[in-house]
């Protein structure tokens, strides 16, 4: 079965021009018969009269009860011609609704009542032929008009439930896109800010705990400390100034480190009192640029990770692989006694839950243990295109 169609409310403005058009169909309807009444049979004057009155009041039910009000008011027009239009009201107001099994009863009811009026009534033709085939003229254009209303507004609430629904999606897409962005500035900021913070704890640690230091330790120590915050500031500055860049997602981003800047990052955690054992064994060939990327956040946060649990251990990092099978970065440190891995730390993990999302937006794996001989290990594979 069909779903009915939606019925937009109907303003003032909406019944006042519908009951006039229904009083100028009565009053075509009751002209040829209104003067005979009146000469013959004034009782059927008046009872005309307040039967069509009374059908104009059930056409304001007719959405409520629309085949009730179709099938009273199409009797009604037998004896009354008076509610021609309130019946022919009714009938559109079926036919809009587009369910055959209430249109088909209804017209057929509004054809036998419209023959018997113009056949049975004063003045009516001889030929009851050419009557019939009016009245179901008639009545068939009501009828398709009313599918043609019905139609139209099927199709402007499907247009407008679209609209609401594409509006909505689009809200949607935002939200998960502004969700995204924020997710990928925090995942920045931490990659950024640890590192440097780590490096500053470790440098103001030794200023802190070494007492026999002189004058000329103390200023290298504390230029290092200003130097660290300096990076740290700029680097910060660069990732923010994503959130006040008025280009929005199509304006280009900021460079970004990748493989060629490990041996800066590896020399810089070197100058912070970190023993750190590096071997590149596929510096003859280029990284992808996105690859790259991500292997420098991953040694990033292992080196940090190492500073944090371990800054007194030996960390070795080691980058194999060839285009067509693949990259594999290995970042490992023995634990301290008694120090607890990073995951079970209180706040611990973040840094790596971040790097394992860039491994899989990349492709790769990420996974990270604790090996028989008590190391922390963590170990990455990203694809490496021919």
């Amino acid at each position: 079965m069909r779903a009915p169609s939606p019925f937009p409310p109907v303003t003032p403005a909406g019944h006042l021009w519908r009951t006039a058009l229904v009083l100028a169909l009565s009053a075509m309807a009751w002209s040829a018969l209104a003067g005979w009444q009146w000469s013959h049979a004034r009782w059927w004057f008046y009872t005309d009269l307040g039967i069509g009155a009374a059908a104009l009041g059930l056409t304001f039910f007719r959405r409520r009860f629309p085949v009730s009000v179709g099938a009273v008011t199409a009797a009604a027009n037998t004896v009354s011609a008076t509610a021609g239009g309130p019946a022919t009201l009714a009938l559109m107001s079926i036919s809009t609704r587009r369910r055959w099994a209430e249109i088909v009863p209804v017209a057929a009811l509004s054809v036998a009542a419209g023959t018997v009026v113009e056949r049975f009534g004063p003045g009516s033709a001889a030929d009851w032929r050419g009557t019939l085939a009016i009245v179901i003229a008639v009545v068939g254009v009501t009828v398709g008009w009313g599918l043609y209303i019905g139609s139209r507004r099927e199709l402007l609430a499907t247009l407008r439930d679209r609209a609401e629904r594409a509006e909505s999606e689009q809200e949607l897409r935002a939200a998960r896109a502004r969700e995204t962005e924020r997710t990928r500035i925090a995942r920045e900021m931490h990659d950024v800010l640890a590192h440097r913070i780590s490096l500053l704890t470790l440098h103001a640690g030794a200023l802190a705990y070494r007492t026999d230091l002189d004058s000329d330790q103390v200023r290298r120590n504390a230029e290092l400390i200003q130097q660290t915050a300096q990076s740290a500031l700029t680097e910060l500055r660069d990732v923010l100034g994503v959130l006040r860049d008025p280009g929005g997602a199509d304006a280009p981003e900021l460079p970004q480190p990748d493989a060629a800047d490990l041996p800066a990052l590896i020399a810089e955690t070197r100058a912070a009192g970190v023993h750190i054992d590096y071997t590149d064994r596929c510096a003859d060939a280029a990284l992808p640029v996105a690859t790259g990327r991500t292997v420098y956040r991953i040694v990033q946060e292992g080196l940090t990770n190492a500073r944090k649990h371990a800054a007194d251990t030996r960390v070795t990092v080691t980058l194999t692989g060839a285009p067509g099978d693949g990259l594999e970065l290995t970042i490992a440190n023995p634990l301290r006694v008694g120090a607890v891995p990073p995951r079970a730390r209180p706040g611990g993990g973040f840094g790596l839950v971040g790097a394992a999302e860039r491994v899989a937006l990349a492709g790769g794996t990420l996974s990270h243990r604790i090996t028989p001989d008590d190391r922390f290990e963590v170990r990455a594979w990203l694809p490496w295109p021919t």
